[in-house]
């Protein structure tokens, strides 16, 4: 297993706000976000294309823009990657057919993970970590289970799922890249307050990993030099 910092924050579209809305606010908020994920499920992909320019027109760099489940747009687009789904394409049929795309694959468990990574994933978003409102009816999986995918792969694993920044410390100590987060910052009162917010506390627990043996936090800024992928 190789270690990783916990230096990665994605912010996922929540399909509840017109997508000119989140654009405002990703242009905002962008110089604190790794990734922003347009996860539109009900629209088009001509309406996908069109986010992605007003993203770009917003000071959002393009290779920090992905697109769920369409590869296709992604391209057309000029953007860094795909996320993928259960429905999705598979992950080797993508790196086949998209070469320069950066594949993410969502997984729920260590296996996922390992298959995710064996069939050319770059990433994985791990999850649901902790209750929340749009998965109300299953638990969550917690932060041993996070612990044991992240230890189970090579490549980054970005955690989601009710994540706070009180969480935050937790999910570095687990061995995730990155964390992943919806609701908690596009539909905060403030977002660009919300973001700072998980930006302390990534950087806090940064600080806290430094603490640690040299040369562990040696071995682990290694990792993160060789296989950041963003």
């Amino acid at each position: 297993m190789k270690q990783h910092q916990l230096q990665q924050l994605h912010v996922i579209s929540t399909g509840r706000q017109p997508l000119h809305s989140f654009c405002k606010i990703a242009g905002q908020i962008a110089p604190y976000v790794t990734a922003f994920h347009l996860r539109e499920r009900s629209v088009t992909a001509l309406e996908l294309l069109r986010a992605c320019e007003q993203l770009v027109s917003e000071g959002v760099s393009p290779r920090s823009i992905i697109i769920n489940d369409r590869a296709d747009v992604a391209v057309a687009a000029g953007v860094k990657g795909v996320q993928l789904a259960w429905h999705s394409m598979p992950v080797d049929a993508v790196k086949r057919s998209f070469p320069r795309l950066m594949i993410g694959k969502s997984v729920h468990s260590c296996e996922e993970a390992r298959q995710a990574e064996q069939a050319g994933s770059d990433y994985v978003i791990f999850g649901h970590v902790f209750a929340t409102a749009s998965k109300a009816t299953a638990p969550p999986r917690g932060i041993e289970a996070l612990r044991q995918t992240a230890s189970s792969v090579q490549i980054p694993v970005i955690a989601i799922g009710g994540i706070l920044p009180k969480h935050v410390s937790a999910i570095a100590h687990a061995g995730a890249a990155g964390i992943a987060v919806m609701s908690g910052i596009l539909e905060a009162g403030d977002s660009l307050a919300a973001v700072k917010a998980y930006a302390a506390a990534m950087q806090s627990a940064s600080e806290q990993a430094a603490e640690r043996d040299p040369n562990e936090q040696a071995a682990e800024c290694d990792a993160n030099e060789q296989d950041t992928v963003f």
